[in-house]
């Protein structure tokens, strides 16, 4: 990104011609909603961001530091993506701009006009590489996060099985299956950029269910998980201000989200019919596999090996459930002894009426 950067400075700066037009309005057309599809693409970059909250511990006065860090981190990424496409649309004529290809083009003719074109094949093999270890990543990470809780007995046997190196082989299989039927969109999509958007539109839409749920579930634990207690707290006192933040991200995930279903006017998408199904379907199939997965799971699935804590409302039903074992053996017990102490005061009345008749 750096790189795309100072190449794009020394490309106005040396005189070069901008292919973008700055004095163009700077907010876009709001009332084509179809303009701002490819805008609900944003929330992807920061995508990840509420994973830095499992160092909370780890950070010294999180009350302080954590936020400064989240806001810091928030402010990097907008300027690294809008200094970055700035600089792409600087050397791009629009006409040629193209989601899948713009940013080898873009190097290639920044390479070109500072008399470099050996470059381009370098910077192609080093995007390449990034691109593999990305894949790698999104692969391996997921893929033993769901091993994991299937060993805890949320997945079947099936997912719980690997090779002989522990690598869990039959849920990289079902992610080959679906990668592989996700491909065969390229029949049914007009180009390689419908497919690239189809494709990246869904990954939002899933993204962006969790992020409501986690929004929605934030507030929701204010208020049935009151004294848990909270590395970093947002307020110090009060919901006020977890329902002013957690309500803001939640309407802006789901503006994003209802946006994320049209069909962008800046590239042709072929069939609407075909648009639609793939996102619908897509959505609710993911979204409904792991609920009809939860609730036919078995106490068979558990691995004993398994070192997986159990999530906090099970814990409170082992708790409910053993109060409730413990009320219940309580009653039967009282019960029991008052049966008992009737029993000896009956038989007692019995002999002392016997004793005073002999």
């Amino acid at each position: 990104m750096c790189i795309r950067d100072s190449l794009g400075i020394v490309y106005l700066a040396s005189g070069g011609h901008s292919n973008m037009d700055f004095h163009s309005n700077f907010f876009p057309d709001f009332t084509k909603f179809d303009n701002l599809v490819l805008a609900s693409s944003i929330f992807l970059f920061y995508a990840g961001m509420e994973m830095g909250g499992i160092h909370v511990k780890d950070v010294e006065n999180p009350s302080v530091n954590y936020p400064k860090a989240v806001f810091i981190g928030a402010l990097i990424t907008v300027l690294i993506f809008v200094l970055g496409t700035f600089a792409l649309g600087i050397i791009i004529p629009q006409k040629d701009i193209n989601l899948t290809q713009s940013l080898l083009v873009g190097f290639d003719n920044y390479f070109k006009f500072i008399h470099a074109s050996w470059l381009s094949p370098v910077i192609a093999v080093a995007l390449a590489f990034g691109v593999l270890a990305g894949v790698l990543t999104w692969v391996a990470g997921p893929s033993k996060g769901i091993f994991a809780v299937g060993k805890a007995g949320y997945l079947p046997p099936f997912f719980q099985k690997t090779n002989k190196l522990g690598v869990q082989k039959n849920i990289l299989l079902v992610q080959g299956l679906a990668v592989t039927f996700l491909s065969l969109l390229f029949v049914v999509m007009p180009s390689v950029q419908s497919f690239y958007q189809i494709l990246s539109q869904l990954t939002v839409i899933l993204y962006l269910i969790m992020y409501m749920l986690m929004f929605s579930g934030a507030i929701a634990l204010r208020y049935r998980m009151k004294k848990a207690g909270r590395p970093f707290r947002i307020g110090k006192s009060g919901n006020g201000l977890m329902w002013f933040i957690g309500g803001l991200g939640f309407c802006g995930s789901l503006l994003a989200f209802v946006l994320s279903f049209i069909p962008p006017s800046q590239i042709s998408t072929g069939n609407n019919t075909v648009w639609f199904a793939v996102l619908i379907i897509g959505a609710i199939v993911v979204v409904a596999a792991p609920f009809i997965i939860y609730a036919a799971k078995k106490p068979s699935w558990v691995d004993p090996n398994t070192a997986f804590e159990p999530f906090h409302w099970e814990v409170d039903k082992q708790v409910e459930g053993t109060a409730a074992t413990a009320t219940n053996i309580a009653s039967e017990t009282t019960s029991s002894a008052s049966k008992t102490s009737d029993r000896n005061t009956v038989t007692g009345i019995s002999s002392s009426g016997t004793s005073g008749k002999i």
